[in-house]
């Protein structure tokens, strides 16, 4: 969009456009069939909101429990008893400012950006001022929209478990969207890092620096061979005792995630336990309250921009083929992150 066409500051509408857009939409929870194209309302805009064509959008696994709404937790902490409280779903996205809340914004009409937003899977999204950053200038809009959470959950992971040069680190979900960040974020602060997923994923996670790699079908990380002094675990599920008998003496597990366990905690219940866990242990066993921030972004930013960091993208879909690319992400047959492009 040209930076001299006029906006109407605080409407999420450009002067002259359609009010509506396209979007993925779903109004209840279930499986991937509760998405549907849909044509909705263009968002409206707060004056700490900036509203972004979005040109690409990142799916990642707290997309999948927002459309679930499993487990039950998450439909407690706000995200809608009976179905979701946002309709357009989507988190992750990089796109163009075609409007700006406020004269103060850091932000003008036509800057190429990256960041969370409520619902990224539309033509059009309504960003918080405080978390967007410029998109770095070395990628596609594809590239840009897979960074913001699995990135910056890693980022504050290995910040969390005070990562330092020299350490053994080993990444449970090594080749997943947070974990294959995770290993390159660990690498560059000078970690020796294995990394834990499938055969078929072992090349991948190799490619981005890991020392060693096992396979979580074979391989038992905890076996005793090994004693990391830092554990991320992202993509397993294993009792807090295994985590503590891989761990070295006084060394640390941060737990990121979880996608077993029962229908009202899932993989969280381990989280919930883990500090009570680590009140009898000399190991520390925490799980990650990740936040979304415009602070992280930057320091992404300029990683990526110096060629430290490099997203790893599966495929790209189109976006009404966002519950095919759905399907592959629930099938677990993803290495890094899918992008979702959105026609211009």
């Amino acid at each position: 969009m040209d930076k001299s066409q006029k906006t109407n500051s605080g409407t999420g509408r450009t002067a002259g456009s359609s009010n509506t857009m396209q979007a993925i939409v779903q109004d209840r929870y279930g499986s991937v069939e509760v998405y549907h194209p849909q044509r909705v309302a263009i968002p409206e805009i707060a004056r700490n909101e900036v509203l972004v064509r979005v040109h690409a959008a990142g799916m990642d696994r707290g997309t999948w429990h927002l459309m679930t709404g499993r487990p039950y937790l998450i439909r407690i902490l706000g995200f809608g008893l009976r179905g979701p409280k946002n309709r357009v779903p989507g988190l992750d996205f990089a796109g163009t400012v075609v409007a700006v809340g406020s004269k103060e914004s850091r932000f003008s009409v036509g800057d190429a950006v990256f960041g969370i937003s409520r619902g990224s899977f539309a033509e059009y999204a309504a960003v918080l001022e405080d978390k967007l950053a410029s998109k770095p200038s070395n990628l596609s809009f594809e590239q840009a929209a897979v960074v913001p959470i699995s990135a910056g959950t890693a980022l504050q992971a290995l910040d969390a478990g005070k990562v330092e040069r020299g350490q053994k680190v080993l990444i449970l979900g090594a080749s997943g969207g947070v974990g294959t960040f995770a290993v390159q974020l660990a690498k560059l602060y000078g970690a020796e890092v294995t990394g834990v997923c499938s055969t078929a994923k072992a090349d991948l996670v190799r490619s981005l620096g890991a020392d060693d790699v096992l396979d979580y079908r074979v391989d038992d990380f905890a076996d005793g061979t090994q004693l990391f002094d830092l554990i991320l675990d992202i993509g397993g599920n294993p009792p807090l005792s295994r985590l503590r008998r891989a761990l070295a003496r006084g060394g640390r597990a941060i737990i990121v995630g979880g996608e077993s366990g029962g229908k009202w905690t899932g993989g969280f219940g381990r989280s919930l336990r883990a500090p009570l866990f680590s009140l009898f242990v000399r190991e520390r066993l925490s799980p990650l309250a990740s936040k979304e921030r415009a602070s992280d972004l930057e320091r992404l930013r300029t990683l990526i921009e110096a060629g430290q960091v490099t997203p790893s993208v599966d495929r790209i879909y189109e976006l009404h083929d966002v519950p095919k690319a759905m399907r592959q992400l629930e099938a677990g047959l993803v290495r890094g992150k899918i992008a979702i492009s959105v026609a211009v």
